[in-house]
């Protein structure tokens, strides 16, 4: 039976978790994603876990947080004067904003707490400090040529 390889495009169902449970993203049943092994369009630990498996194959892997989205980064975490929120603005917790860094890059931060005189956004990714379990099934196999 053909198993997928480096170079395959592959249909994959998948099911990700926290380490506590939570699902934090998955594929519906009827459109599972489209990825070429070995093209780093995810995470390497997933790449391996599907080298070799078979069509109809379901298996697991552990992607550690250092290997996602990083340890959480207590200087992500900032608070922002409301004199310098745009006036139109009523920010509420969970709220995304884009700030400009210093080089011109913006960042996506998530505001956390309101304040009266200041806001408290953070920098993490959501999924910072988290490591991810992903639960998989191989859907279909497109040999590379």
């Amino acid at each position: 039976m053909q198993t997928a390889k480096k170079g395959d495009t592959v249909l994959v169902n998948y099911i990700v978790r926290t380490s506590d449970g939570t699902i934090v993203g998955k594929t519906e049943e009827n459109a599972p994603i489209s990825l070429t092994i070995g093209k780093a369009e995810i995470f390497p630990e997933v790449e391996a876990a599907l080298d070799g498996m078979e069509v109809g194959n379901e298996t697991q892997a552990l992607v550690s947080s250092e290997n996602a989205f990083g340890p959480r980064r207590d200087e992500m975490i900032i608070e922002i004067p409301r004199a310098k929120l745009p006036p139109e603005m009523t920010p509420q917790p969970g709220m995304a904003l884009g700030a400009q860094q210093p080089d011109g890059s913006t960042v996506q931060l998530t505001i956390t707490a309101v304040g009266e005189d200041s806001v408290t956004a953070d920098g993490n990714h959501p999924l910072a400090g988290q490591d991810l379990q992903f639960a998989l099934e191989l859907v279909e196999i497109k040999s590379a040529a």
